[in-house]
């Protein structure tokens, strides 16, 4: 249980990282053709890192698998960089002005909650409030760590727009 509660400080703290070396003319510029602004990158994880959050402290129920059965295959699927996925647009960021304060706000209470969850709860036990596409319904143990590699994936993009936007 450890290895999880480091590995989820370490990869949401990196992306409060990432994101707090970008300068406030550069969290709206695109980088590239087809890419978020890094506003919309952090926006996009706010919206499903809260999302999960909400799953993880939602109801559960009994589980009749491995805790972990899925997470080599979340970590396959996102860890793969060469596969680009479309995201559902429930948690699609807005095409708007993003202000880095309050999405750093947003990242750490996100961070502090899935602490908490990772501390406080029985990781054993399977998320009833939301059915993930391809996966199912997840553990919580699952569900925290979709949202590990799943930021890492998106700090990964994130290095990449600072990097693009930094490179002149």
């Amino acid at each position: 249980m450890e290895k999880v509660i480091v590995e989820a400080e370490e990869t949401l703290s990196a992306l409060e990282s990432v994101f707090s070396k970008f300068d406030v003319d550069e969290i709206n510029t695109v980088p590239f053709k087809g890419s978020w602004t890094a506003g919309q990158l952090t926006e996009h994880m706010i919206l499903s890192n809260s999302g999960f959050l909400q799953v993880i402290n939602g109801p559960v129920t009994e589980t009749d698998k491995p805790a972990d059965l899925m997470v080599a295959q979340i970590k396959k699927d996102f860890l793969n960089f060469n596969v680009k996925y479309d995201s559902p647009k429930v948690i699609y960021p807005e095409d708007k002005i993003y202000h880095q304060p309050e999405l750093m706000q947003n990242l750490k209470q996100i961070r502090e909650g899935i602490s908490e969850a990772v501390k406080g709860l029985d990781l054993t036990r399977t998320c009833v409030a939301y059915e993930l596409p391809g996966y199912g319904f997840l553990t919580r143990l699952e569900a925290i760590y979709f949202v590990i590699y799943h930021t890492q994936r998106h700090v990964h993009q994130l290095k990449n727009i600072y990097n693009t936007l930094n490179s002149n």
